[in-house]
């Protein structure tokens, strides 16, 4: 069972639909016992840094989710639920992150001909090709983005894909039981369901 984590601001169903599609039992849950007991976790995310850890520790979700990640259960962030697993946000400078990875999340510049926020479809650039969450990923393959911010890791080997929106950024990153996208591949088509599906059949 995979425990999709219900903090009111998540693409919910549609992520529930992903997983499902590759072969998963899901359940959409804002209760610690149910995150507890899942065999991995997915937190998705849409919306504002600070908004988030209010809503998670409302519903006493915080130290849930990082006794799981630091107990090595699998786990997926999706967007803002990447973002989550930093220190800190440029988007909230008073409110602290989840802290499971160091570094901190800024904001794009625009100007140049770039747009803020970036949204739409962009080239992952394949940093490492044993990650479990990038089998069968082809170096430049699309997915779809939508944010304003973006990940900065303190340890960039943990960088598993990065993305160009005028500066190279971390898109996705692995740290042992840990994955997190910045785009969002319940809404990239088949390079998406099969960045899913190799969640899914994680052991």
């Amino acid at each position: 069972m995979i425990a999709i984590v219900d903090y009111g601001m998540g693409n919910l169903h549609s992520v529930q639909k992903a997983l499902e599609y590759a072969g998963a039992q899901t359940i959409i849950t804002d209760k610690p016992q149910d995150v507890q007991t899942a065999e991995k976790i997915v937190l998705p995310g849409v919306g504002a840094f600070d908004d988030a850890i209010r809503q998670l520790r409302r519903r006493k979700l915080v130290d849930t989710l990082k006794g799981q990640l630091n107990a090595k259960k699998p786990f997926l962030g999706i967007c803002l639920g990447m973002q989550l697993l930093f220190q800190r946000s440029q988007e909230a400078e008073d409110s602290s992150g989840l802290g499971i990875i160091k570094g901190q999340v800024r904001r794009f510049v625009s100007g140049g001909g770039l747009k803020v926020p970036h949204m739409g479809w962009n080239q992952l650039i394949i940093r490492k090709n044993n990650c479990p969450l990038l089998t069968g990923i082809g170096d430049g393959s699309y997915v779809y983005f939508c944010h304003s911010y973006y990940p900065q890791p303190e340890d960039n080997t943990i960088t598993a894909a990065s993305c160009n929106y005028g500066i190279e950024f971390s898109c996705v990153i692995w740290q042992d039981n840990i994955y997190a996208v910045q785009f969002h591949p319940e809404k990239s088509q088949n390079t998406g369901l099969k960045i899913i599906k190799n969640f899914v059949e994680l052991c």
